[in-house]
């Protein structure tokens, strides 16, 4: 083969691509590339509003007396232990990956009906949420596997761990912290500006839940930034101290609200976050437009 007829075929490739790209939405909603990935997509969204709403009741069940795992892998143990349980946890991961799919694509190449920075942040989001859905995924394929999901807590712990005994492992561990800490007040400024109306077309809701849907976006976004806030600082703790056991995952995050002085009422507002979020999650199901 020349070199000319291989720079063809290279370009042929890219316009298959590009063309390829172009098309997302046709079959499905908004940057879904088909239906079906739009509809089990928003069944993912259901599942994990389910697991917010999961992780709140258990965020409560610690405020109160203090057991329980409140994290995503508590969550699904939940689920797992309930009767049918295997079969839920199925019915998540298939629909968490195909949203995962459905904003991954959107990351790629979504969202043409903005343009500038605004579609760069939308896309950026839609990157995130797609990390995001597809992570708790993984955990769900790790409990059918092994009956287990493991520990945010010991998972994050063991990863910094691994991370410190790297040339600049503190830097890198500060990094993540600092990343931790953006997300958190991106997350914040989300429910505080209302910014996740955008994505919603409210009159797919049923009347008496389209104005319902506003205040449980904004306590949801905001609330939840504030564990997101905890798990940044032990993460900078541990890159400070270089002790691996400073860092956590959410349930750390939870259990260190609930250590603080009045950490009984910061943690049910957390907790009470978490589930307003799961619910907002619900109506986004009907309601996401793109």
């Amino acid at each position: 083969m020349t070199e000319e007829h291989a720079d063809g075929g290279a370009e042929r490739a890219a316009r298959e691509v590009r063309g390829a790209l172009s098309g997302l939405g046709r079959s499905g909603e908004g940057e879904a590339p088909a239906r079906g990935v739009e509809l089990l997509g928003r069944v993912g969204l259901v599942a994990y509003g389910l697991v917010h709403v999961l992780v709140g009741g258990i965020a409560v069940q610690i405020a109160l007396s203090g057991g329980g795992q409140a994290d995503q892998q508590g969550a699904l143990g939940t689920i797992a232990g309930e009767p049918f349980g295997v079969v839920v946890i199925v019915v998540i991961v298939l629909g968490l990956v195909a949203f995962g799919i459905w904003q991954g694509l959107a990351a790629i190449a979504g969202y043409r009906w903005a343009s500038g920075w605004d579609r760069a942040q939308k896309r950026i989001g839609s990157g995130a949420r797609a990390l995001a859905v597809l992570g708790v995924a993984v955990l769900g394929v790790r409990l059918l596997v092994t009956g287990s999901s493991g520990s945010s807590t010991g998972g994050s712990q063991e990863a910094t761990a691994g991370v410190l005994a790297l040339p600049g492992g503190r830097v890198l561990i500060g990094v993540v912290a600092l990343v931790v800490l953006i997300a958190a007040g991106a997350t914040a400024w989300t429910g505080v500006r209302r910014d996740f109306l955008e994505e919603l077309d409210r009159s797919r809701l049923p009347s008496w839940a389209r104005d319902a849907v506003v205040p449980l976006g904004v306590a949801g976004h905001a609330l939840r930034a504030v564990a997101f806030a905890v798990m940044a600082v032990l993460f900078a703790l541990a890159a400070l101290t270089a002790d691996p056991r400073r860092a956590g995952g959410l349930d750390a995050a939870l259990k260190t609200l609930a250590g603080q002085p009045f950490g009984v009422f910061l943690l049910l507002a957390v907790a009470l976050g978490f589930v307003a979020f799961g619910l907002y999650l619900f109506a986004e199901a009907r309601a996401r437009r793109v």
